[in-house]
């Protein structure tokens, strides 16, 4: 979770993780970065617990870490700087916090409230530095082209991506080809994380003006141009509904026309940004979901439980979510051929409920 000092992630980041990291009206409130870990919300999991009531019950998580806030210059050393560039170099995606609210009270590094300059100015202390390591992988490829013509047209594709950050661009919004996307994964480039902007609104216009908060339209535009997701959230309401216990939290939401809270939305969409999906397991011992990535195969996602079952793979039992509770029970769906045997070569699909069959 990344933004200027001031824009309230500290505070969503506490509502998220319930981890009590220091939240206050000064920049550089933040200095180590605060880890979290928090499940992934997943009703299937709640049902097939109604189904087994299993001694132990085991969602998928996510990592959340709190960066300390970013000033223009980080690139350059200035605020924390490179030791907060090294902080986001670590994650897999980032969630930048934009303030789309007005308040006094809470003073703005800038003075005044601006999200197209706040995201201007994180975006591009991030390329800044994208630059700097992509002049050094050129220089280096460039001595390789000397000895073996192959590494021409990587060459000239760094020289190409070099130009399109220094216009200013984020490197996620270029249009790579499948052998530009391998080589560029090696070189880990902060501006090309994907990216979710989390704009923190007040309460009275996230409960009610959301599409007319100038502010909101501005992150929206940007977000749009960089194919990006955008979520409104109020990280007070977020605040207040984090200590409270899940009847009053589901009351508290609906009253505001609300099926989830912002966080949950957050969650899930930050594991749909990373390509990684879930496949089940379900008995009266346990239920648990298992991360993987989109595609993964069958020997491979078995791997995930124990290497051993990767190793001496078999065949899988799979029965789909919907199909297993629409029959009531894994017996029934048998009886009525719903549960299929796969292979090596299946490739899992999220929600499939399994039980790898192994030989070691």
């Amino acid at each position: 979770m990344v933004g200027l000092p001031n824009v309230g992630k500290s505070t969503l980041f506490n509502a998220l993780t319930n981890a009590g990291a220091e939240s206050a009206n000064y920049p550089f409130c933040t200095i180590e970065p605060n880890v979290g870990v928090v499940s992934v919300p997943d009703k299937r999991l709640d049902e097939l617990a109604k189904m087994y009531h299993p001694e132990k019950f085991t969602p998928a998580t996510l990592e959340f870490v709190d960066i300390a806030g970013l000033v223009k210059g980080a690139s350059k050393g200035e605020g924390l700087g490179n030791k907060f560039l090294s902080n986001i170099r670590e994650v897999d995606a980032i969630i930048h916090v934009v303030r789309c609210f007005e308040d006094p009270d809470i003073v703005h590094v800038d003075g005044e409230i601006g999200p197209a300059r706040d995201i201007e100015t994180i975006n591009l202390e991030l390329v800044f530095s994208d630059i700097e390591i992509l002049e050094r992988r050129i220089d280096k490829t460039k001595k390789l082209v000397k000895g073996d013509k192959k590494y021409q047209t990587e060459l000239e594709f760094l020289e190409s991506l070099k130009e399109y950050l220094e216009a200013g661009n984020s490197a996620r919004g270029y249009a790579y080809t499948e052998e530009e996307k391998e080589i560029v994964k090696d070189i880990s480039l902060l501006s090309d994380k994907p990216v979710i902007y989390a704009a923190n609104l007040c309460e009275d216009d996230f409960i009610n003006n959301i599409e007319t908060n100038r502010f909101y339209q501005q992150v929206c535009k940007i977000a749009q141009a960089e194919n990006a997701a955008v979520f409104p959230i109020c990280a007070k309401i977020e605040e207040e509904i984090s200590d409270m216990e899940q009847e009053d939290k589901e009351m508290f939401l609906a009253e505001l026309n609300l099926t989830e809270s912002g966080l949950d939305r957050i969650i899930k969409a930050s594991y749909s940004l990373l390509g990684l999906i879930s496949y089940l397991t379900a008995g009266p011992q346990e239920v648990r979901a298992w991360t993987i990535t989109k595609g993964t195969k069958a020997p491979q996602a078995a791997g995930k439980i124990h290497t051993d079952f990767e190793r001496g793979f078999i065949r899988a039992e799979i029965v789909s979510y919907d199909d297993l509770m629409a029959c009531g029970s894994m017996a029934a769906a048998k009886e009525k051929g719903l549960v299929r045997l796969e292979g090596k070569e299946y490739v899992m699909q999220d929600g499939d409920i399994v039980l790898f069959r192994f030989n070691v």
